[in-house]
């Protein structure tokens, strides 16, 4: 796994210091209606490690999410699970598609 810290940087600037409080245990992924299994754990893992291939080959995943709060709700850590989807996706939305205000 390669890691990149310009990616780094940026997605924990994003996702804010509570991804990293994720404990792994594992709640996320057994009430996701959608049975997402790398979600969002290790997208959480992925990102803070900077991680950018690994967070590229699960792009679906990113944008599959419904933004239920089935996981958040159920977070013994009290990650703002739903927020740092958001933010995943909006890193995804201005630098792997180049969406966005400036951007052609």
């Amino acid at each position: 796994m390669r890691v990149d810290l310009a990616l780094k940087r940026t997605l924990v600037d994003g996702l804010g210091s509570d991804a990293s409080a994720c404990l792994n245990c594992g709640s996320c992924t057994a009430l996701c209606p959608l049975g997402l299994g790398v979600f969002p754990r290790r997208l959480f893992r992925y990102a803070l490690l900077g991680a950018r291939e690994r967070l590229l080959e699960n792009t679906e995943a990113v944008y599959s999410c419904l933004l239920c709060k089935m996981c958040e709700e159920n977070c013994p850590a009290g990650v703002h699970i739903t927020e740092n989807v958001r933010s995943l996706r909006s890193y995804l939305d201005r630098e792997v598609f180049r969406l966005g205000p400036g951007r052609a």
